[in-house]
């Protein structure tokens, strides 16, 4: 049972330390089984998970359907804290064709995401990325006006940069940053982490298994986005595969395996960091509930980020049209 808990935020609750992030049950890791999906969703919440995050745009829709089956019996819904994601366009084929956070949009996201999830608000509501054609004032206050109407209780953002993050927090207090931050990916204590700290903003650190590299977890084929990932491609897979085979054998010294080492890796870094993990099956959900208990020494962190040195990495996190809609790279490149 988790029993450790973590303010997220100043404006937010506490909550459990770690949250299910449910991407996966939906979209870019292959083929998943809804009822298996159904299944680890229940078992999280009952073994403690609070934080469930999704996006309207997850299999189009699907994810905030299947949440929504998960969470209408048994009074799950007033136990879980729910955030959604919103703006990210997609085509009947599945492909992303654009980004849209103009005020308008952001309420027709959310009815709908309402109606799917069969509630009548969601607890975080944020954009899935910066609408560089909006300004961010323009989004947060759209959001801000839920929040009055009793829609959403917190507004939060993802993948923002400083700047953004500032000019966001000044339109109405945001609870938390969902990012990308892991041993592979560690771009965002240069300026991103001190300015959510300085403002009092949680991280909801996703990819924390670096999308399975940490794990061993290879691509499940084409529809399985990783297969053109930069991180496992040729060369790249190669030297980051022989990292976390490094990492594996920190985990064996410890006692853990290396996906409970990168998930307390990932708590060690504050008490503002909230981890989300996204398994798909209950055992690999028994396995992350597993780094909650680990408590790494000084030495063993150290011996952790030797075997996973933040500059060894290869590779972008994500493809250039992707890396080039982040508003937290574009910072950090200007």
């Amino acid at each position: 049972m988790l029993t450790t808990t973590r303010r997220l935020g100043r404006q937010g609750p506490a909550l459990p330390a770690i949250g299910l992030g449910c991407m996966g049950m939906s979209d870019f890791y292959g083929s998943a089984d809804d009822v298996e999906s159904l299944a680890t969703i229940e078992a999280a919440l009952d073994a403690g998970i609070v934080l469930l995050d999704t996006g309207d745009f997850y299999g189009s829709g699907h994810n905030e359907m299947l949440l929504g089956r998960a969470l209408r019996s048994g009074g799950r819904r007033d136990r879980a804290f729910v955030q959604v994601k919103f703006g990210a366009l997609r085509d009947p084929a599945g492909g992303f064709v654009g980004i849209d956070a103009r005020p308008a949009a952001v309420k027709n996201f959310l009815a709908m995401t309402l109606r799917r999830l069969g509630t009548d608000h969601v607890d975080l509501y944020q954009p899935a990325r910066v609408d560089p054609a909006v300004p961010i004032e323009d989004t947060v206050g759209a959001i801000a006006d839920l929040v009055r109407a009793g829609y959403v209780r917190h507004i939060g953002l993802s993948e923002a940069g400083p700047d953004t993050i500032r000019r966001a927090h000044a339109t109405h207090p945001i609870t938390a940053l969902q990012i990308e931050y892991s041993l592979m990916s560690r771009g965002i204590e240069a300026a991103i982490l001190p300015t959510c700290r300085e403002l009092g903003i949680g991280i909801n650190a996703y990819g924390v298994l670096a999308r399975g590299l940490l794990s061993g977890s290879a691509p499940a084929g084409p529809s399985d986005f990783r297969s053109h990932s930069p991180r496992f491609q040729g060369e790249n897979g190669a030297r980051n595969r022989a990292l976390a085979e490094a990492l594996r054998r920190v985990a064996e010294a410890r006692g853990a395996t290396p996906a409970q080492l990168a998930i307390a890796w990932a708590l060690s870094r504050g008490e503002d960091v909230l981890p989300l993990v996204g398994a798909r099956r209950r055992d690999r959900l028994a396995e992350a509930l597993g780094a909650a208990d680990l408590v790494l020494s000084p030495e063993e962190l150290a011996a952790i980020e030797a075997a996973v040195p933040a500059d060894a990495v290869a590779g972008a996190r994500y493809d250039s049209r992707q890396m080039a809609m982040l508003d937290s790279e574009r910072a950090a490149a200007a």
